[in-house]
């Protein structure tokens, strides 16, 4: 089984925004059985807060429901039971290796990392009100993360 935890910020856009896009892609190739997917904040700004209503519905626009998500904060026990820790910026990804007490696995990941766009941030909606590049970053993201997913599992 592949454990993939997406964490930003408040785990009320962008993380929760990869969380659904990614079980859908995972879920329209039936590969369900071998995903655990989930999301996280690394702050505590939002916990028990369900998805920022902008990004339920552009998650809707798509036929993808995030109902019952509510925040939560990454725990330093998270590093050991997920497989990949994706951060969507750099600042993420700074947290993250705090909070985890590093990377001694090579487990943290920028999202974009996947799309071929190494170094480069998934724009965050809460400041921008962009949730369309958000979407679209989220999406390429997920897509290039499945596809290298895949990919290792054959080779395995």
């Amino acid at each position: 089984m592949i454990r993939i935890l997406f964490i930003c910020h408040g785990n009320i856009c962008r993380s929760p925004m990869a969380e659904f896009v990614m079980k859908d892609l995972v879920k329209k190739m039936g590969l369900e059985p071998r995903f655990q997917i989930a999301s996280a904040a690394t702050s505590t700004e939002e916990i028990g807060n369900p998805v920022y209503p902008p990004a339920r519905r552009k998650l809707a626009e798509h036929g993808i429901s995030c109902g019952g998500k509510t925040a939560r904060q990454l725990t330093r026990e998270d590093y050991a039971a997920y497989d990949l820790l994706i951060g969507m910026d750099q600042a993420n990804i700074r947290n993250i290796r705090r909070i985890c007490g590093g990377d001694p696995k090579g487990k943290i990941h920028l999202l974009l990392e996947y799309a071929s766009r190494p170094g480069q941030e998934v724009a965050d909606p809460w400041y921008t009100g962009d949730f369309e590049a958000t979407w679209r970053d989220v999406l390429a993201g997920c897509q290039g993360l499945l596809r290298r997913m895949a990919g290792a599992e054959r080779e395995a």
